[in-house]
């Protein structure tokens, strides 16, 4: 089982690099102003995971660059993510505003977000 995992793992992300999306062209201030907003959003993430690799795609559409952090291989960013948003479950963004942190689950919940967020 391991095996057929990690073996349709590989092919998700060579599928990813082949047909990879184009990003928003933005002009140099604008895209600016948006990676200084991305600055208070870190997804974590898998990854393999063919839902991770779905929200990455849906931010590289936007051209947003969010920080993302290994939930599986790296355990301060896993125990971070079980603390804070109360399970390890992936994908998981972060949104840091006004003070306040909100973890927010499900990618098809964070994709809508990222489109409202940075369109």
């Amino acid at each position: 089982m391991k095996f057929i995992r990690w073996t349709l793992g590989k092919i998700i992300l060579l599928l990813n690099a082949i047909f990879s999306p184009r990003g928003i062209k933005r002009t140099e201030e604008a895209q600016r102003l948006i990676d200084k907003k991305a600055e208070h959003y870190s997804l974590y993430q898998f990854e393999a995971c063919p839902f991770c690799v779905k929200v990455r795609r849906a931010m590289k559409r936007q051209s947003v660059n969010i920080e993302l952090r290994d939930a599986k291989n790296d355990p301060t960013h896993r125990e971070a993510l079980e603390q804070g948003g109360g399970r390890i479950k992936v994908p998981c963004l972060r949104i840091e505003k006004d003070g306040e942190v909100q973890w927010m689950y499900e990618s098809a919940d964070i994709i809508g977000y990222i489109e409202k967020e940075f369109a």
